[in-house]
């Protein structure tokens, strides 16, 4: 290595012997040995035990982005904090709604049913109002007198008797119950029979095609009457032949609730020879 006197410039070129800047004759300089060490000095104890010097914190000015970072997460926070007690603030209220929303349905769907069941019994008792005008007035018809005009209680007599006849045919056992007193025992050829079994026992009869009353006689004894006379019915046997049948009969009848009702009946055939009704 070489260096300038007057300008201590340094070249590493050994070829040069002068210095390009100043023409000065170049002095030939050693390299420094490499394996030297650089000692370098401790220092004194006082400054090893001094403390290091105070730094004051870094002034940050306001409106700055390290400060709005610094300051949004208190806000998110804030705003978690109020979702989560919003969210946990309708499940308390759905928990403790729902349960009265129920009972309230449920006492409204008793409530109606009660008011239903009230409008029945309303209904009812209306009803009950009616039959009770009706019995009344039916007890009012009951105090009414048995008729005492004959002509009239025949004629009466003579429409119950077609009515029972066709009861009778029919088997209609709702008029056949009104026709019959409640003490009525029928004997037919010798044999008694009660209401009940009366009812109980008969039978539709499509083999009887007409019939006709004659000799009809009536006697009065107040609410008491009594009905005699025949009976003839053309019928229609098993062969499917014409025949007349005839039978008297002796019919009692009270009068009871407004109306004459049969307490008994005899009827027994008439010996006639038979013939074929033309």
């Amino acid at each position: 290595m070489k260096r300038c006197p007057t300008c201590n410039k340094t070249f590493i070129d050994r070829s040069l012997s002068f210095c390009v800047d100043d023409g000065t004759p170049l002095v030939t300089v050693e390299p420094p040995d490499d394996e030297a060490t650089l000692v370098k000095p401790s220092p004194p104890d006082d400054e090893k035990s001094a403390a290091p010097a105070y730094q004051p914190p870094s002034y940050i000015p306001p409106g700055s982005r390290a400060e709005g970072k610094r300051r949004t997460w208190p806000w998110l926070l804030g705003i978690l904090v109020i979702v989560v007690l919003f969210v946990g603030g309708l499940g308390i209220a759905a928990v403790m709604l729902i349960p009265k929303m129920m009972r309230a349905s449920s006492n409204a769907n008793t409530t109606n049913a009660n008011i239903n069941r009230q409008n029945s019994n309303a209904n009812l008792e209306s009803r009950n109002s009616n039959s009770a005008n009706a019995n009344s007035n039916s007890t009012a018809d009951d105090s009414t007198p048995a008729p005492t005009d004959r002509e009239a209680v025949l004629t009466d007599l003579k429409k119950l008797e077609d009515e029972w006849t066709v009861a009778n045919i029919n088997a209609d056992k709702s008029k056949l119950n009104r026709i019959l007193a409640d003490d009525y025992v029928g004997i037919t050829e010798g044999r008694a029979q009660g209401k009940a079994e009366y009812l109980k026992t008969i039978e539709r009869d499509t083999s009887i095609q007409h019939w006709e009353f004659s000799n009809l006689k009536v006697s009065l004894n107040g609410d008491r009457a009594s009905l005699t006379g025949l009976i003839k019915l053309d019928v229609k046997d098993e062969n499917d032949q014409d025949r007349q049948l005839t039978f008297e009969f002796t019919d009692k009848f009270v009068w009871r609730d407004g109306r004459w009702q049969a307490t008994s009946s005899q009827v027994d055939p008439v010996k006639e020879a038979p013939g074929v009704v033309s």
